[in-house]
């Protein structure tokens, strides 16, 4: 190879390419060229008001990135969690499963986090360890057995072993590399905002499954104004047919709130918005491979799902630790980051948990979307059942905080690399 140290230039910003950013350069210091390239990096990260559920597996890896002190005054922990399935018009709409918040002893499966906030953290956390980030774009490249050439959009080209395609379901980079992209849309669209209550959530997440969609309450960690006011919040995911969206999001500021509270209920006292409801639309998405010469796929570029059981950020976060801990044992080998054999065993290690999530989400998405009374009878008797077995439940709430796999990379243990 050419260069006098090997390069890993990362294209785009956000969760998941900051962190394997972080955790390369936190693990081989100066013996790599860590390069983040994202006109993002312009903005000020605290305008992105969505909220993320970091599952256990992934506070783990922040821990060992050592940022989870900074993230944790600004983090709600979920505490506990209720599902509940009904018709928007049910006077009654009944309980079917909850679950306790810990995974372990004071250790909560969840928690929930604002993006900008954390985003910031990672950003400076990426500037103390010496990453380089540049608010050029990637415009292309070209790959050879050697060296991969990538082309900017403000400084020229630079070459590298090895080019991270991080850049959203969109990636130009990874239809460039001539990777195909399976995809279905699920006729739905989720409707994003803070909601402001009079009353403490105390930590509960309500899942409310109805015919167009799931309905999401996720607590938010509360404010304290200089006045002594506490502002209580919440996110909300509220999943819709894509027909009746641009309808609510334009209808009167009335009828929206009016709209919110059917789905809401008023348990927490009066609502209003804090943030601008925004609307997102909603499908399933798998790249045919994870990588291509001298190319990997991240996060989003790689795999979008359906966002019913809060794990998209999080399966990101997966391919950042598996594709750091796979770098980093190949480089204190001697080996070319970016050399096929080091490619081959990224594909293998994130092939079969991104498979499994995405079959997962597709499956509860299309059982409780709907309103056939024969489906709804057997989904709310199965969720009852598991709600009467301890075990069963640990399991699952063990699997949504990602703590049920053998062979999780070093960093989702909590290990540094």
């Amino acid at each position: 190879m050419s260069l006098e140290r090997p390069r890993i230039v990362i294209a785009g910003g956000g969760l998941a390419g900051l962190s394997l950013a972080l955790a390369l350069k936190q693990a081989l210091d100066d013996s790599v060229d860590v390069v983040m390239c994202d006109p993002a990096l312009k903005r000020d990260p605290h305008g992105d008001k969505r909220a993320y559920a970091i599952a256990a597996a992934a506070r783990r890896m922040l821990e060992a990135l050592r940022v989870w002190d900074a993230v944790a005054d600004k983090a709600q922990a979920i505490l506990d969690m209720v599902i509940t399935d009904s018709r928007l018009q049910d006077p009654v709409r009944p309980t079917f499963l909850t679950f306790e918040g810990d995974v372990d002893a004071g250790e909560p499966f969840a928690h929930m986090v604002a993006g900008g906030d954390l985003t910031a953290i990672l950003v400076e956390a990426c500037k103390a360890a010496g990453v380089s980030l540049r608010t050029a774009s990637v415009q292309g490249f070209s790959a050879n057995p050697a060296e991969i050439d990538v082309s900017l959009s403000e400084e020229g080209r630079l070459p590298a072993s090895l080019l991270v395609a991080a850049d959203g379901a969109r990636s130009r980079l990874r239809e460039q590399a001539g990777i195909s992209w399976i995809s279905w849309p699920y006729r739905q669209s989720a409707i994003v905002a803070t909601i402001l209550h009079e009353r403490d959530h105390e930590g509960r997440a309500v899942e409310h499954f109805l015919p167009s969609g799931p309905f999401a309450i996720l607590p938010l960690k509360p404010e304290t104004l200089a006045d002594g006011t506490v502002k209580h919040r919440s996110s909300i995911v509220w999943t819709e047919t894509s027909e009746e969206v641009p309808h609510l999001l334009q209808s009167d500021p009335e009828d929206l709130l009016a709209e919110l509270e059917r789905r809401f209920g008023l348990q927490l006292g009066r609502l209003s918005f804090e943030t601008r409801p925004q609307a997102f639309p909603l499908s399933f998405g798998v790249a045919r491979s994870f990588v291509a010469e001298r190319v990997a796929l991240l996060g989003d570029a790689a795999h979008v799902i359906h966002p019913i059981a809060g794990q998209g950020l999080n399966l990101g976060l997966h391919d950042a630790a598996s594709l750091a801990e796979i770098i980093v044992d190949a480089m204190r080998l001697g080996m070319d980051p970016g050399s096929a054999d080091v490619l081959e065993d990224y594909e293998r290690a994130r092939r079969a948990d991104i498979t499994a999530m995405g079959v997962m989400t597709d499956g509860l998405n299309r059982l409780f979307s709907n309103d056939v009374l024969p489906v709804r009878l057997i989904r709310d008797l199965g969720l009852g059942l598991v709600d009467r077995m301890p075990g069963l439940k640990r399991f699952f709430i063990r699997e949504a905080a990602g703590l049920t796999g053998r062979s999780a990379p070093r960093l989702l243990k909590g290990e540094a690399l």
